[in-house]
């Protein structure tokens, strides 16, 4: 089946469309041979589609970084410091300087939780765990102001109405009797607080533990490191990234 080559680069995960297009405008980019023009369209299962080094160049430097973030961060590009909320960290400042600028964060995690989050310069994979539509899971480690029944397990299993919207069903493992894991496919502003908060169960303390096949429990709190190689190609592959290797 035909379809525009920067969907295609962006399905295979070499690139954003909009940097796709960059390169087909700069030659970069081949069908079957030939210098492929913007807006023209290919078969991926029948045409040979070919990348000029220099885009297979930019695609090795991108970066994966994972971040066990404390408690009291904001999750925002930027720093707050020299702004109206001076003294205010965010996970930018968290970073070290080589890196300020250069990764960020994919998605959130409010101020009062904690755990996991992914940094990355990579576009396509940012988009890919963000958006709704790809039902990407994180695990989430909830205590809760007082015991939990099974029913109201339940119920944040099979999913609620908070603000007018459905959400979806969840996995909900108990672990004691105020404490239990959850998994999301999607995240809504603060919704496990407020999916909590209707069952009658505050929460008092929330960790991100597992973001898709990543997890760390050694992580310290605060501390940064890079991906490792199976990690990032684990993750990569559950996104329906194409490595550069089957690229080519």
């Amino acid at each position: 089946m035909q379809d525009r080559l920067q969907k295609i680069l962006s399905a295979r995960g070499i690139c954003s469309r909009r940097k796709a297009e960059e390169y087909i405008q700069q030659g970069l980019v081949t069908v079957n041979g030939e210098v492929a023009t913007l807006g023209q369209k290919a078969d991926p299962e029948q045409d040979d589609i070919q990348v000029d080094g220099q885009v297979l160049q930019d695609r090795t430097r991108m970066l994966y970084y994972l971040m066990n973030k404390p408690v009291g961060i904001l999750t925002e590009n930027r720093s707050l410091t020299k702004v109206k909320d001076k003294g205010q960290k965010t996970v930018h400042d968290l970073l070290p300087k080589e890196l300020q600028g250069k990764i960020y964060p994919i998605g959130r995690l409010d101020k009062d939780s904690s755990g996991l989050l992914l940094f990355t310069n990579d576009g396509v994979l940012a988009y890919r765990l963000t958006h709704p539509s790809f039902y990407h899971e994180k695990e989430y480690e909830v205590t809760v102001e007082h015991d939990i029944k099974d029913g109201q397990l339940r119920k944040l299993e099979q999913g609620m109405t908070i603000s007018g919207e459905k959400t979806k069903p969840a996995k909900v493992q108990r672990l004691g009797k105020r404490n239990f894991r959850i998994a999301l496919t999607e995240g809504k502003n603060r919704q496990i607080r407020r999916m909590c908060q209707k069952v009658g169960c505050p929460v008092r303390t929330l960790e991100r533990v597992r973001i898709v096949n990543i997890e760390d429990a050694q992580l310290k709190s605060g501390e940064l490191r890079e991906l490792k190689k199976d990690e990032r190609e684990k993750i990569l592959h559950s996104v329906e990234i194409t490595t550069i290797e089957t690229f080519q």
